[in-house]
């Protein structure tokens, strides 16, 4: 495995075999292995897979969320070397961004809600770095966790509107054995809520099969959701809880099309995000 810190040390890519890419701020889980995995299942023998490691400043509003953020660089590169990784890209912030850097990448219509709504700029710099990184690797294919649903659907998004040749490729969340999607925040969890997160999990769960049951209407489904999560007795408090068409992330009162239900809550200062299709 090649680690490289400097965009300018990117190899030519090996035509016509595809370079997939796989974007993480690091602290590695098991979430983000399968997101290697897959990303080697697409490249196959002949292609490379790329990790990137960069705790990317400019998506966070909270400078104590980018001080506290985990890093564990020697430990990632072990797990990405395990796992057939061809290059692994590790720059620092001062390589990333000029000093007087003034270009940036705004969308505009499905950040509007969810995190965006919470979160002024987080999905600028996340477009913004994903751009960057696709440009810097010349990648084909981009791999992404379907857990940060709303992420997802921006990059697709932009791939989409500023006509770039990459294919994204989303992958199903991988959970704990108790339900609570994998996440580096939940080892900041104590052990009380730690027990009691995994009902976000139910909620959601609980929604789905009452669509199943046939229920379409928004205000139905979300209050069995909201009812489970406010029943917590460890301070679980919902930051949002919605019901959205799929594609473009638009609130609905009566499901007619796929859409998600999506939500994130707050244990303390610890904040986890779940969602779950409906179709």
């Amino acid at each position: 495995m090649k680690i490289i810190s400097h965009p300018a040390d990117f190899p030519l890519k090996k035509s016509p075999s595809p370079r997939v890419i796989v974007p993480t701020m690091g602290a590695l889980h098991e979430g983000h292995l399968e997101l290697i995995r897959q990303a080697r299942r697409l490249a196959g023998s002949e292609g490379e897979v790329i990790v990137t490691i960069f705790v990317n400043p400019t998506q966070f509003n909270n400078t104590g969320d980018l001080d506290n953020y985990p890093r564990t660089l020697d430990e990632d590169l072990t797990k990405c070397r395990s796992l057939g990784t061809d290059i692994a890209f590790t720059p620092d912030p001062d390589i990333m961004y000029h000093s007087d850097h003034s270009v940036n990448v705004i969308e505009n219509t499905l950040s509007n809600r969810l995190c965006g709504a919470t979160r002024p700029g987080h999905f600028e710099g996340v477009c913004t770095i994903v751009l960057k990184l696709f440009n810097i690797a010349q990648a084909d294919i981009g791999v992404f966790g379907k857990k940060d649903f709303q992420q997802l659907a921006i990059i697709r998004r932009m791939v989409r509107d500023l006509n770039l040749h990459v294919a994204v490729e989303g992958v199903d969340t991988v959970r704990e054995e108790s339900g609570l999607a994998l996440s580096s925040r939940n080892t900041r969890l104590t052990p009380l809520q730690h027990a009691d997160a995994p009902r976000i999990r139910t909620a959601l769960l609980a929604t789905y099969k009452l669509y199943q049951k046939g229920e379409h209407s928004a205000e139905k489904l979300l209050s069995q959701a909201r009812e489970i999560i406010q029943a917590s007795s460890s301070g679980a408090k919902i930051d949002y809880l919605e019901l959205l068409d799929a594609e473009t992330l638009q609130p609905t009162l009566h499901l007619t099309a796929p859409a998600v239900v999506a939500t994130a809550v707050f244990y303390g200062e610890v904040r986890l995000i779940d969602n779950i299709e409906l179709a």
